[in-house]
């Protein structure tokens, strides 16, 4: 598990797989998942084959003969496909095959449920800048991020969280990570297309007043940025997170202007120097 950039190792939990197998399914890669429906399919067959492979006589025209066959037989019986050739013939396989086919359809439910789950599950595409920096903007020193909307299509009433979580000590020695917000001086959007510069002024009711570069290391610091809003095409309410490290904060460099102009006069956005930074230009002096 990563908490922030920190790995943590969880220990002593009870592992129960079973009564949270919903989460397990959502939450597993794509190859993972065909893989262990895949493994369960091949199971399942394998333990009905046995049943019908222990009555010889209860499927007819068994074909490969033996165990291949009731294999085959129930693989055909637990899709509900049976091409005709092979059929029960018995009291016992008319039983075993009915209890497969109600198992298979269950099967067949479960599968198509956690596939269409998965493919329907709203997922954002909102780009995060690699770095955020600290640079003044209207004389006051300013923390920004910046964040893009990569599908390009219209977030209505979008929101942005910025918080700082870091290690902090009472005065009785007690120590914890604690969690404060930092105020955006705009935290709505509402119409969220492009990109969107997140700004925070380091100013005295700010929570990083006096903090430095070294400082925020020495605490630990890690900046987590949350942007929701509604897609306009779908109406899912979408939501990402992304977490900076103290590191990933560049102090007294701006962000490289991805906005230009092509020569037809058109606006075109760069996301190549999406993620690049330039040291400010200090001012000239102005003659007296």
């Amino acid at each position: 598990m990563q908490l922030g950039r920190t790995e943590v190792l969880s220990h002593g939990l009870p592992r129960k797989v079973w009564q949270d197998l919903y989460h397990l399914t959502m939450t597993v890669p794509w190859p993972v998942l065909f893989l262990g429906f895949g493994l369960c399919f091949v199971a399942f067959n394998l333990a009905f084959a046995l049943l019908y492979f222990a009555a010889p006589d209860s499927v007819a025209n068994v074909n490969p003969p033996g165990y291949a066959g009731d294999f085959f037989f129930s693989v055909e019986t637990l899709a509900t496909v049976g091409y005709g050739d092979m059929h029960p013939q018995t009291l016992y396989g008319h039983t075993v095959a009915a209890v497969q086919i109600f198992i298979g359809m269950l099967y067949i439910a479960v599968l198509t449920g956690v596939v269409f789950a998965r493919f329907s599950r709203p997922t954002a595409r909102f780009l995060f800048a690699n770095v955020g920096i600290v640079r003044p903007i209207d004389g006051q020193v300013t923390l920004m991020f910046r964040a893009a909307n990569a599908r390009q299509n219209i977030i209505i009433e979008a929101t942005a969280r910025l918080r700082m979580v870091y290690d902090w000590k009472s005065t009785e020695g007690y120590r914890l990570r604690r969690i404060v917000d930092l105020p955006l001086v705009r935290n709505e959007q509402p119409l969220f297309i492009l990109g969107w510069n997140l700004m925070h002024v380091i100013d005295a009711k700010s929570e990083l007043l006096n903090h430095t570069h070294e400082s925020l290391a020495a605490i630990n610091a890690i900046f987590s940025l949350t942007l929701s809003g509604t897609d306009q095409t779908t109406g899912q309410v979408l939501v990402s997170r992304h977490e900076y490290p103290s590191h990933a904060v560049r102090w007294h460099q701006g962000f490289v202007d991805v906005i230009t102009t092509n020569d037809e006069g058109k606006a075109v956005y760069d996301y190549t120097r999406f993620h690049d930074t330039e040291p400010l230009v200090a001012e000239a002096p102005r003659p007296e």
